[in-house]
């Protein structure tokens, strides 16, 4: 007799994919799971050629074989934290007060029940070799490519990245750069900081998966759906989690599990899902 594998089943809202995990729903109970390593990955870049840089900090739990991960503001982390998580089994970590620790445990025990494999609906994209700048262009093209927008469309970006925004500019796509902290673009434009006021006059959304650590992922996801609009996600936070919302707001994901693009200089691999309509690349 053969079996067949099928993708995860999928949620329509991230309070019911939390309540699934608590109640052993998507495999084994989270009480029995307890997180062996966790630690968190600083770093700060300025690519050459550009004219910023920018930081990143990004808590990491591991669960047997598998490796959670949701990005914080650079200093916010308290080393306690990480601390209280060493040992902890995964549904005490979903109680957590710190919500980047909630997701970066619900990350990790989605990776485990289900990696990004084929069988789990990932289609895997070789990154290749190269300088941080070089590994920055050929993500965001990946990312990027997931759109499916004719030139002119406008593209809400939530999470600033100078590749992705390059990216979009060479599609001759229009964009509005937004991201909490505010600042410019390595171009100079203004970059906004709330995301809701700016999202009905774009045509797609593009998000990082940090907005699931900082509350804002759900309000976009809702817009998305409401509206009929694209959604991408580009995700190193909770890359196993949002591939669970695909055709419900969510239309793709590109998943970067740790170790992360900016890390190493040697090839890696990237895992795209689609919902097989709009942002469907081939």
């Amino acid at each position: 007799m053969t079996s067949t594998t099928r993708p995860p089943a999928r949620v329509t809202a991230y309070g019911t994919l939390l309540d699934q995990v608590r109640a052993g729903e998507l495999g084994p109970d989270p009480a029995a799971r307890r997180i062996s390593v966790a630690f968190t990955t600083r770093q700060a870049v300025r690519h050459d050629g550009r004219g910023t840089g920018y930081r990143n900090e990004v808590l990491g739990l591991r669960l047997a074989e598998a490796v959670g991960s949701c990005a914080v503001e650079p200093g916010t982390l308290p080393d306690s934290a990480v601390e209280e998580c060493v040992g902890a089994s995964v549904a005490r970590l979903l109680e957590h007060p710190m919500r980047p620790v909630r997701v970066a445990a619900l990350d990790a025990y989605l990776m485990h029940v289900t990696p990004h494999t084929p069988d789990n609906g990932a289609r895997p994209l070789p990154l290749p070799a190269g300088t941080s700048l070089e590994k920055s262009r050929a993500r965001a093209r990946a990312v990027t490519e997931l759109l499916d927008l004719p030139p002119g469309s406008t593209v809400l970006v939530v999470g600033v990245v100078n590749s992705l925004l390059e990216a979009l500019r060479t599609r001759g796509l229009g964009y509005v750069p937004c991201d909490l902290k505010g600042g410019v673009t390595e171009w100079d434009e203004t970059i906004v900081t709330d995301a809701l006021a700016e999202a009905g006059r774009c045509d797609a959304l593009l998000v990082s998966g940090m907005t699931l650590g900082n509350g804002t992922f759900e309000p976009l996801r809702e817009h998305a759906l409401r509206h009929g609009k694209q959604l991408v996600m580009f995700a190193q936070t909770g890359s196993a989690v949002l591939p669970r919302f695909l055709g419900h707001g969510v239309s793709a994901v590109c998943a970067e599990p740790y170790p992360f693009f900016w890390l190493d200089g040697g090839p890696g691999t990237l895992h795209r899902y689609l919902t097989g309509g709009p942002g469907d690349a081939r």
